[in-house]
């Protein structure tokens, strides 16, 4: 059984406080994968990053003192169609980097094949794809890089060739 995973394809990390050009070009690549992967009877979750109002008092928030992503605010929404493709889908909120529910979710879940998309390539990306392959480390961990950025296309680089280090599948 395979799974897909969309991390963080919310309003501020596309065209909100952190957004950026690339982010909302994934938008058809990413929303083409769900509708794929749901007509195939695979599954299909997402991540949220959800901070409260005091994002800012956080050691995230003294490290990227950019508020995004407050609970219940547009910017904390899906983005565009890929809100509607991931309408009855799983979700996962995470007040940080990687979710600690995904990882346990996967645990419980027997996936032969787990694929993450969305943003950021080299922040939530990455760690929720080496949680992915913590908990299910015989199943196939694949990241697709035409369906994920970073405001950096070094740093964009830099975490795929990371991933693919870490044994993770990096389709190009």
């Amino acid at each position: 059984m395979r799974l897909l995973v969309v991390v963080d394809y919310q309003h501020d990390f596309v065209d909100g406080s952190l957004g950026f050009a690339e982010a909302v070009a994934l938008e058809k690549p990413i929303c083409d994968k769900i509708r794929a992967y749901r007509e195939n009877g695979d599954d299909v979750v997402y991540t949220m990053d959800t901070h409260e109002e005091n994002y800012l008092e956080t050691q995230e928030g003294r490290k990227l003192p950019v508020p995004h992503c407050r609970r219940g605010t547009p910017g904390w929404q899906l983005f565009g169609e890929a809100s509607k493709e991931l309408a009855g889908c799983r979700s996962f909120e995470k007040e940080t980097f990687g979710s600690a529910a995904l990882f346990s979710f996967l645990q419980q879940n027997l996936y032969d094949s787990i694929e993450l998309v969305g943003v950021v390539s080299n922040i939530c990306v990455i760690s929720n794809a080496v949680l992915a392959k913590t908990a299910r480390p015989e199943a196939e961990i694949l990241v697709d890089a035409r369906c994920t950025a970073s405001n950096d296309a070094r740093l964009n680089e830099m975490a795929l060739k990371v991933m693919a280090g870490l044994q993770i599948t990096v389709i190009s």
